[in-house]
Order: C-alpha cells, then sequence, then structure tokens
C-alpha cells in the first residue's frame, strides 16, 4: 500500500537527481524521473527504505506531444484588483 498521494504539484524538481523528488519520513528522499512519467510510471520510491508514494498527474504534461518539457512548476498566485 502507498504511504501518501502526492500531487506532482507538490514534488519539488532535483536537477542533481534529474528527478521529481518529495520528502520521505526516513530522511531521504522519494524520487520519479520525467521518462518514468512519460511511461505512465505513478509510483515514487524511496532509496533507503521500503516506502513509495503514488504520484498524481496528467501523463499528458509529459508526452512527447507536449511542447514544453520543462519540469512543472507550481502556478503563482496573482492578485486581482476588484473595483
Amino acid at each position: 500500500m502507498s504511504y501518501d498521494d502526492v500531487e506532482i504539484e507538490d514534488m519539488e524538481w532535483n536537477e542533481e537527481f534529474q528527478a521529481y523528488t518529495y520528502p520521505c519520513p526516513c530522511g531521504d528522499l522519494f524520487q520519479i524521473t520525467k521518462d518514468d512519467l512519460k511511461l505512465g510510471e505513478e509510483i515514487a520510491r524511496c532509496p533507503s527504505c521500503s516506502l513509495y508514494i503514488t504520484v498524481i498527474y496528467n501523463i499528458e504534461d509529459f508526452s512527447d506531444h507536449n511542447r514544453n518539457n520543462k519540469p512543472l512548476q507550481p502556478s503563482n498566485p496573482q492578485s486581482l484588483t476588484v473595483a
């Protein structure tokens, strides 16, 4: 059973690992690569323990047909002035 379900937007892109990461309770990081996501993989594993998480994402965001190959970034809130 998965330790948790985590939205891809809540994960952080790690240049060193070339993977999306998320803190594991053991102190290490759950990791999943863009290639894994392109293949439809939804399990991010921790290399230091037996825990894993289920990553919730839209596979179309990682398909080869998507022109934007940059890692997903959390959206920045924008202020809106209402008159």
